[in-house]
């Protein structure tokens, strides 16, 4: 279901153990910066992967697509804006990576998660009530 989008910022300082050989952030490492940044918008937004094990239901990545720009290095402060576009019939969530100083872009990338019936593993294209209440009531 489309909605009015939601986004949040947060910030990384990018640790020494995250670049490659070639001292630049390994590509494998900005996935977990947008779950980082996945989980710091579901806890503002006050529904977290706890929530939903609590409901026995789950969200797993069903496809990500990535947008590699620039390389961010040792040390650089990046800005992470992601933004919850539609919630229903699954989590449609774009990100993008900026570097925090200059603003220029450095990564993007687009996921889509399906919400699954942890018991029977079957897929529901319907949000959790309370979920919908939390994404109703942020502002």
């Amino acid at each position: 279901m489309s909605m009015k989008n939601i986004s949040t910022e947060m910030y990384i300082k990018v640790p020494f153990y995250d670049l490659d050989p070639m001292n630049v952030v390994w590509h494998g490492n900005y996935i977990k910066y947008l779950e980082e940044s996945r989980c710091d918008m579901l806890s503002k937004i006050g529904y977290t992967y706890t929530d939903m094990m609590n409901e026995g239901i789950a969200y797993p990545i069903a496809t990500m697509d990535l947008k590699f720009v620039k390389s961010a290095k040792f040390l650089q402060e990046l800005k992470v804006v992601t933004t919850l576009v539609e919630y229903e019939p699954a989590l449609i969530i774009k990100y993008s990576i900026y570097d925090k100083i200059s603003n220029e872009l450095i990564f993007k990338a687009k996921s889509m998660q399906i919400c699954v019936d942890l018991k029977t593993g079957e897929s529901l294209y319907s949000a959790p009530k309370k979920f919908v209440e939390k994404l109703e009531k942020y502002e």
